[in-house]
């Protein structure tokens, strides 16, 4: 069902295509792709001359936020799940992006926009994966 009090279609399509055409200036002009998983990854083996874009985009991702709600306030964070559970869905999460040799940017914003077959089957299991996790634990976990 949807919750339409709280539905936000303009939003929604705006951050998309703020993110699109993020993704966009960062191929076009630094030949990168904008996987978050591969940045930070990047970060962590520090190569030499290739730290300074990736420190960039990390910063504008905790300082969007910042700038944000110094024009609307921020929506409430409520997380419905236990240390423990973060804790596991957070290892998963970052096994599968090394396994799956990227993340739903990397994947599902850039790698659908260049036609990667290897791209959509990896989204497809990003997709298909969360499905399976919601229907578990909402319907039969409870």
């Amino acid at each position: 069902m949807i919750d339409w009090v709280n539905f936000t279609p303009w939003a929604s399509l705006a951050g998309g295509a703020l993110i699109g055409l993020a993704a966009a200036l960062l191929v076009l002009f630094n030949g990168r792709i904008a996987g978050i998983s591969g940045i930070v990854g990047g970060l962590l083996q520090l190569p030499k001359g290739d730290i300074a874009w990736r420190v960039a985009i990390l910063l504008g991702l905790i300082a969007a936020p910042a700038a944000y709600d110094l024009f609307a306030p921020l929506p409430a964070v409520q997380v419905d799940a236990g240390t423990a559970t973060l804790v596991v869905a957070g290892l998963l999460v970052g096994f599968g992006t090394r396994y799956g040799a990227g993340c739903t940017s990397g994947h599902g914003v850039c790698g659908l926009s260049r036609r990667s077959p290897r791209s959509l089957v990896a989204t497809a299991a990003f997709m298909a994966a969360g499905f399976v996790t919601v229907f578990i634990v909402r319907h039969i976990i409870g």
